[in-house]
């Protein structure tokens, strides 16, 4: 895990932070299923981002438009999309370059739903932001989500008498209600709300993102805050959490000159709070590893080298049969290729040129 000023603080429902060193030993199928627990978070809160992301995406390019004539290079990097190439580059190429579709999941749908709910309350007078009013935003933020991406609808096609659905709702209003275990939005006046925010690096790179709250402090400081409708993460796979965190401060710091005070996960599936306080020099360890992503990205884009990363979460890709870890073959790459310089083609060449005589 990175350093920082100060360590990550992790509140639990009880407001007790919990001991990170967890004294308690565990067995080799405990440490096994643990590695599955931090993975499955890591889906989970990278699908979350992915449903939002795709929303603005699909603004911008009609879902009917062929593949090959949408199909473009990289222009920037969101935290959802660095995630994709971290956890298998072939994953990154099928959603940014392919575009190829993907069945929407309950727990995205669902977070999807509760960030809608909870962005919503804000819009009530202080005293009227309660449970049951937030409760009462579920209905209509369904309906309007199924109008703007219809797609959701078939999660409960197999579901004619509706019980799949009204259990599914129920669980979203656990969520919503544990938020108020969490934050009290009575005392909360956020500056911003589902805020997009996008920045270039002196390098070029265009990092882009949406902020779920904002917090300003009236002496100034700046707190970044992030739902979660998934459980946290034990301690020691925090840093992957945080990823998402550091990157939003770095184009916040790049954007605005301003160092984030704090930045706060909410993990509405477990009631724990998560806060990190970040320094320059996280910032910079940051804008260093997506410098390196970005070039790797980059170099995949131009040689059409797109290697599949096998891992547990392979269990949760839409993609399977395009993959050739699962016998498939992935569609023809829509972009031109430069072949990869080798390092003895490129020893060799320079052996024969001549230099200044």
């Amino acid at each position: 895990m990175e350093s920082s000023s100060e360590d990550v603080a992790r509140v639990g429902d009880g407001g007790v932070v919990d001991d990170p060193a967890h004294p308690e030993a565990g067995t080799p199928a405990q440490v096994a299923r643990e590695a599955v627990v931090a993975e499955t978070v890591v889906a989970e809160a990278v699908a979350e981002a992915v449903v939002a992301e795709t929303v603005v995406a699909e603004a911008a390019v009609p879902a009917a438009v062929p593949t090959a004539v949408a199909a473009i290079a990289p222009a920037s990097l969101s935290p959802s999309r660095a995630g994709d190439f971290m956890q298998c580059p072939l994953l990154y190429r099928f959603r940014v370059i392919d575009r190829l579709p993907e069945k929407p999941s309950p727990a995205a749908t669902k977070g999807t739903l509760v960030h809608a709910v909870l962005e919503r309350l804000f819009d009530a007078p202080a005293a009227e932001r309660t449970a049951p009013r937030a409760k009462s935003l579920i209905p209509g933020q369904w309906d309007r989500l199924r109008e703007t991406r219809p797609e959701v609808v078939e999660l409960f096609a197999d579901d004619p008498e509706g019980e799949r659905l009204a259990g599914w709702l129920v669980e979203a209003e656990r969520l919503v209600e544990r938020w108020f275990t969490l934050e009290d939005p009575t005392r909360l006046e956020p500056a911003e709300r589902e805020l997009f925010v996008e920045a270039e690096l002196d390098s070029g790179l265009r990092l882009r993102g949406i902020i779920d709250r904002v917090d300003v402090a009236p002496t100034g400081e700046v707190r970044i805050v992030d739902y979660k409708t998934g459980k946290a993460p034990r301690p020691e796979y925090a840093e992957g959490a945080l990823f998402q965190m550091k990157f939003y401060a770095l184009v916040v710091w790049r954007l605005k000159n301003v160092v984030p005070r704090r930045l706060q996960l909410v993990y509405l599936g477990s009631g724990d709070v998560l806060t990190y306080d970040p320094v320059v020099a996280d910032l910079e360890r940051v804008e260093r590893k997506l410098l390196a992503l970005w070039e790797a990205i980059r170099l995949a884009t131009e040689t059409g080298e797109w290697r599949p990363r096998p891992t547990k979460l392979c269990g949760w890709c839409d993609h399977q049969a395009h993959c050739p870890e699962f016998g498939g073959t992935p569609p023809p790459y829509p972009l031109p290729v430069t072949p990869p310089v080798r390092a003895a083609e490129s020893a060799g060449g320079a052996q024969g040129r001549m230099g200044p005589g």
